[in-house]
């Protein structure tokens, strides 16, 4: 990729909107596959009363809108200022109760599980139907749009068009799965090494232009290395929850 066109994945720019400002990426064709769009807020003569507590609006008990969901609270039900990094937000903003509660979960994604996607993790990696495997470190491009794959090769997968996604782990054996149900898989990924399943590795199917089949990729993680499986398997639960985020964007 040249630096020029690199340069345009990267760039971004401020923007001003009614629920505050937000660094978005320039081109939006370039934008994270993990974020949200801004919802439409629900109009101030549709909603006398909070959609939470019923208070009526008056002069006294104003109402505000989540800048996460759009309806309409007041001050009481509303009132968190929480970090909405999905909607690229510079400053918290405000969000009620139950929105509040989910971007403070999701905040652990980018503090903590975005750290490793972006860091890698070595696995012996497998694309279709050859049975010689390659050692690859595996990582999540800067731009969150990318897995890159490294070793001998290079391939870059964009993360927009994988599709089905199976977890390989010790002591159970999932079957297919596809995004959507994905999350039911989140158990078995987040056990401890001391527990009775870990994941070891997964299969990806994801489609490419001008493909009429899906192609399919095997990350294994490596037997050499205790350090390096820990790697792996941290990488491999992180990968769990950008699929997870990934489907919510899409389901949005």
């Amino acid at each position: 990729m040249s630096s020029g066109v690199a340069a345009r994945r990267d760039a971004k720019k401020l923007v001003r909107s009614p629920s505050g400002l937000r660094m978005v990426p320039e081109h939006r064709a370039f934008g994270s596959p993990f974020g949200l769009e801004e919802p439409q807020w629900v109009p101030d003569k549709e909603c006398p009363r909070c959609m939470q507590c019923d208070a009526k609006f008056d002069f006294i008990t104003r109402k505000h809108h989540c800048r996460r969901c759009g309806k309409c609270f007041c001050d009481r039900c509303c009132s968190q200022k929480v970090p909405l990094r999905r909607m690229c937000f510079v400053d918290p903003v405000r969000q009620c109760a139950d929105c509040a509660l989910v971007s403070h979960r999701e905040a652990e994604f980018y503090d903590k599980q975005l750290k490793v996607l972006l860091s890698g993790a070595t696995f012996l990696v497998t694309f279709g139907d050859s049975e010689k495997p390659e050692t690859m470190v595996c990582r999540l491009s800067n731009n969150q749009r990318c897995l890159v794959l490294d070793g001998d090769s290079h391939r870059e997968i964009e993360i927009a068009h994988v599709c089905t996604v199976q977890i390989l782990t010790e002591g159970f054996t999932p079957g297919e799965k596809d995004i959507h149900t994905y999350t039911s898989l989140l158990g078995s990924l987040l056990a401890s090494e001391a527990g009775s399943t870990r994941a070891t590795g997964m299969l990806l199917q994801y489609t490419v232009p001008g493909a009429e089949a899906a192609a399919q990729l095997r990350l294994m993680a490596g037997e050499d290395a205790s350090g390096s499986k820990r790697q792996a398997a941290a990488w491999l639960a992180a990968m769990h929850k950008a699929t997870k985020l990934l489907y919510e964007s899409r389901d949005q």
